[in-house]
């Protein structure tokens, strides 16, 4: 390079470097914007008559492998029954569904249990029904499996569950994540609300979750993080069939009802009867088996399937009505049931209330430390503080503004580069 010579090609390439990491800027910040700004590229029908149509927020991927899996065909068949023209609002999260439905942005919307409790307690989101797991209920069980030997199980066949859920503290729990459900939040919830267990560490934070387990159990608990052999619900129980630490009888898995049948029953899996198991009847769930359905008396309650919230002042009870008799009609025959298998991977749907659904659930996890910051901060994350449309106000501005800022330094730069004297240099062999 020529000391003290301005370069113009040098000029260009810096000032191209300049563009480049100002339109990235710009980039970023429009990729923070809400699927319902953006939608992906597949392409959804929308209503002519906004008051003949039915929007549904649906979380969407940007292409379908399988075109049955295009919410659309439900939508369409939903439309047919309902006798309305259905528009699919696109959205990139849990958050994203339940401002749609807090902004009459959307009429329906398909949340998760924990969602859906929060949005209930905190919007007033109503149930309108329930997707069913694959033995047709809405719902788990949350169940303590133990060894049948155990001082646990012995307590709780003699009528005893009180004593069963004294004598879990020190043992070796097996949970199916930090915040599963049926595995964490279910179980934790109900211990610490009938003083079980006490919380170690502040109240308000999730974090301390982790420290109460092990203090109340024992440090060598399993919380698995994704992708450990120990995770979800063939995990726990599998952590419990090894007992890798002690004995059987020393360890608890915290899953669902059906763990035991669906990992050690016809087909089981290789680690099932390797340790002190011989059969599915040394699993014993705590509470027993209910003498006339054959269901397991669980104290932890349920854990709720995913339901299909709405929101009652943008959508009516004949509204709701017309969406339950639809769900009816569809869980009833099956070409409708391929439709629902397809687009949800539910075998039916359930009509159900909300507090049949989602009460003795917030009843039983209001007590899980942070439980309320946790999910409200899921949901903070996409706030609406004020917009006609129900957009944050803060996205599009960030947006248009940083595309301004490109805008303006791209034709600064240009009249710069017109008003620079013209220097030609030949750069030197050795640059």
């Amino acid at each position: 390079m020529i000391y003290g010579l301005r370069v113009p090609w040098l000029r260009g390439y810096e000032m191209n470097r300049r563009l480049i990491a100002i339109m990235l800027m710009t980039t970023l910040l429009a990729a923070t914007v809400p699927g319902c700004l953006f939608s992906s590229d597949t392409d959804y029908t929308t209503c002519s008559d906004d008051d003949n149509c039915l929007k549904i927020a649906f979380e969407v991927k940007e292409e379908y492998q399988n075109t049955d899996e295009n919410p659309q065909k439900l939508g369409d068949r939903l439309g047919e029954l309902m006798g309305q023209e259905v528009e699919i609002y696109p959205v990139n999260s849990q958050a994203a569904t339940i401002e749609a439905l807090r902004f009459g942005n959307a009429d329906i919307g398909f949340l998760d249990g924990g969602a859906a409790w929060l949005s209930w307690n905190e919007y007033g989101l109503e149930v309108a029904a329930a997707e069913q797991k694959a033995d047709g209920r809405p719902y788990y069980h949350a169940v303590a499996w133990v060894h049948k030997d155990s001082d646990m199980a012995q307590a709780s066949m003699n009528g005893d569950v009180d004593q069963a859920l004294t004598l879990m503290e020190g043992k070796i729990s097996c949970h199916t994540s930090a915040l599963g459900s049926s595995g964490m939040l279910l179980p934790m919830g109900y211990l610490i609300n009938n003083s079980y267990m006490e919380v170690v560490g502040d109240k308000d934070e999730i974090d301390s979750l982790h420290d109460t387990v092990t203090n109340h159990f024992s440090e060598d608990s399993s919380i698995p993080d994704s992708g450990s052999p120990y995770y979800r619900y063939i995990g726990s129980l599998r952590c419990l069939a090894e007992h890798a630490l002690g004995d059987a009888t020393d360890y608890i898995s915290f899953a669902k009802d059906p763990t035991v049948p669906d990992y050690c029953g016809d087909d089981p899996q290789d680690w099932c009867f390797e340790g002190d198991f011989a059969s599915t009847e040394d699993f014993y769930p705590i509470g027993g088996y209910d003498a006339e359905t054959g269901e397991i008396n669980t104290p932890f309650g349920k854990a709720p399937s995913h339901p299909v919230m709405y929101n009652p002042d943008f959508f009516t009870a004949a509204e709701v009505q017309s969406l339950r008799d639809a769900f009816t009609t569809m869980s009833s025959n099956d070409a409708d049931l391929e439709i629902l298998d397809d687009v949800l991977s539910t075998p039916g749907m359930t009509i159900i209330d909300t507090e049949s659904h989602l009460g003795s659930y917030g009843d039983a996890i209001g007590d899980v430390p942070g439980i309320n910051a946790y999910f409200g901060d899921k949901i903070n994350k996409v706030r609406v503080t004020s917009s006609d449309d129900g957009l944050p106000l803060y996205i599009p501005i960030l947006v248009v503004g940083a595309i301004g800022v490109a805008v303006y330094v791209i034709r600064n730069r240009s009249e710069e580069t017109q008003t620079v004297p013209s220097e030609t240099t030949t750069p030197s062999s050795e640059e």
